[in-house]
């Protein structure tokens, strides 16, 4: 039977995107189908990240998706407010999408929806079937009850204000406002004179999202810096996961074979839940690749992902300080005792690149929660085990 295709993406969102378009611009001779559900790729998405998250080669080939970028941003804490150098950057979905059909051209079907994936076979809703020499599905987090999870939530909107809102740099994090639901922090990205996106955030542990009351928040926010919303331009949700503990090679057992990316490869950033440079680290390290069968891209893109887990374990010991460590409502000391840290501490923090020093560090000192919760939260490695949950 003759293949539709060498390689078949399913899903079009932010890491299968990305590997699309390095794959066209530096293994041309493959052929690429890349197939999502809905009517353009990326969704409705703001995927931001540090300049140093990426090495001055990545920030080249991202460039032309960039929608804006900033020299530094601000965080806000009860007994804290620092502004930090290091550039900020932001990807909107539309950018995304616009750049990318022209690259890929007919490499893409959009509104197609997928009933099912196999290595190389994929079954459509339509009933019809595609077959490639392999196949990689990039359709966000599985199910799985090989890792617990706690969540970052959150809901965004981009707002048109009827004067300029002043700011000329993102605040990443304003966690001087009222905490409920977990640590809770508002994140502001200016994109105009007169416009924002505006996103109440919490690091909770449920999932469930309450769209009005996060809408209220966003207005009080507003109101309270003294901006007046003229128009509601454009609204975002999401909820990323934030990773407590797991077994990865049983996570990827329930793979069965079919290669993954992004979210389903438990490839983001495992603190903050940023997956940009992920996304873009796992394009760069594929390209590189001699064959392209199924078998060995799961085994490649597989032992990539355990290396990962492997060499972010603190990570998840932070992620377990800052969810069970101390009452919900005083989660924010951890945050603000972090951000005391020197500069590029904080920056390899963010690039997932800390020394044995910086974790160290990090640790030392007076925890800013109860020390037999700390000890506890420290411990808790075996979280997704059923006899321990």
């Amino acid at each position: 039977m003759a293949l539709d295709a060498d390689l078949i993406l399913v899903g079009g969102g932010l890491a299968n995107g990305l590997l699309a378009l390095r794959l066209r611009q530096q293994r041309p001779d493959l052929r690429l189908l890349l197939v999502e559900q809905g009517d353009t790729l990326g969704g409705n998405h703001t995927w931001s990240f540090h300049q140093h998250d990426l090495t001055p080669a990545q920030h080249r080939w991202l460039e032309p998706m960039v929608s804006k970028r900033w020299p530094g941003y601000e965080v806000i804490f009860p007994d804290l407010q620092r502004r930090l150098g290091s550039g900020y950057a932001s990807i909107f979905s539309e950018r995304f999408h616009q750049y990318l059909m022209p690259e890929l051209s007919d490499g893409v079907r959009l509104r197609t929806t997928v009933a099912s994936v196999e290595p190389q076979r994929v079954r459509l809703a339509s009933g019809d079937i595609l077959q490639a020499g392999a196949v990689i599905d990039g359709r966000g987090v599985r199910r799985t009850d090989q890792l617990a999870l706690g969540f970052q939530k959150f809901l965004g909107q981009e707002l048109r204000l009827q004067q300029p809102h002043g700011l000329q740099e993102p605040i990443i994090m304003d966690a001087s406002v009222a905490q409920h639901d977990g640590y809770r922090f508002v994140y502001v990205l200016p994109l105009g004179a007169n416009t924002l996106l505006i996103e109440d955030t919490y690091y909770a542990d449920g999932a469930t999202v309450a769209p009005v009351t996060l809408r209220e928040n966003i207005g009080s926010y507003a109101s309270a810096r003294g901006w007046t919303i003229a128009e509601v331009l454009r609204e975002e949700q999401g909820v990323l996961p934030i990773v407590l503990s797991g077994d990865l090679p049983a996570f990827w057992d329930e793979a069965r074979g079919v290669p993954q990316t992004g979210l389903a490869a438990a490839l983001f950033h495992p603190t903050t839940g940023y997956s940009l440079p992920d996304a873009v680290r796992l394009a760069d390290h594929l390209i590189t690749l001699d064959r392209w069968d199924a078998t060995s891209l799961f085994e490649a893109i597989r032992d990539y992902s355990l290396a990962q887990w492997r060499q972010r374990g603190f990570f998840r010991l932070l992620n377990r300080m800052l969810f069970m460590a101390g009452p919900a409502d005083r989660r924010w000391a951890v945050m603000q005792r972090f951000y005391r840290l020197r500069e590029p501490l904080i920056q390899r923090f963010y690039a997932a690149k800390l020394t044995n020093r910086d974790r160290l560090r990090i640790v030392s000192g007076k925890p800013p929660v109860p020390l037999g919760e700390a000890l506890r939260a420290l411990a808790a490695h075996d979280l997704h085990r059923k006899d321990y949950r």
